[in-house]
């Protein structure tokens, strides 16, 4: 399976990107799809998941209310909507997929982490 990122760039603070991310190869195994964040000198943080058929999501406390993902299954297609960005929004954004992503709570199950897609930089001016 490989993931396609794209959708990130330069926004001001309030300002709202769209992250796609588009699965290919042997994708009945993609289960649920996710997106991680990691800012310069912090750790790696689950933004946001969602599961298989789309009936269950996770969301961090920090975009609650603020960030809204959804799938397309007939796509393979992970979208991830931002609005009222922040500067401390500002990282690399990777999608993630497979049968090991919990998608309540947004990690990997067993650290076994499936498939990752290439980052892609979002960065929020004050």
């Amino acid at each position: 399976v490989q993931l396609q990122a794209s959708g990130g760039g330069l926004v001001q603070a309030g300002g709202s990107l769209r992250l796609s991310c588009s699965a290919s190869g042997s994708t009945l195994d993609i289960a649920a799809m996710g997106w991680f964040r990691q800012a310069p000198g912090k750790e790696r943080e689950g933004v946001s998941c969602i599961s298989s058929g789309g009936g269950s999501s996770y969301y961090a406390d920090s975009v609650k209310g603020r960030f809204t993902i959804s799938r397309d299954n007939a796509k393979n297609t992970v979208y991830l909507q931002m609005n009222r960005l922040a500067p401390e929004d500002t990282a690399v954004y990777y999608c993630a997929a497979g049968p090991h992503l919990v998608p309540r709570g947004c990690f990997w199950y067993s650290d076994y982490e499936d498939y990752w897609g290439q980052g892609t930089q979002v960065t929020v001016s004050s």
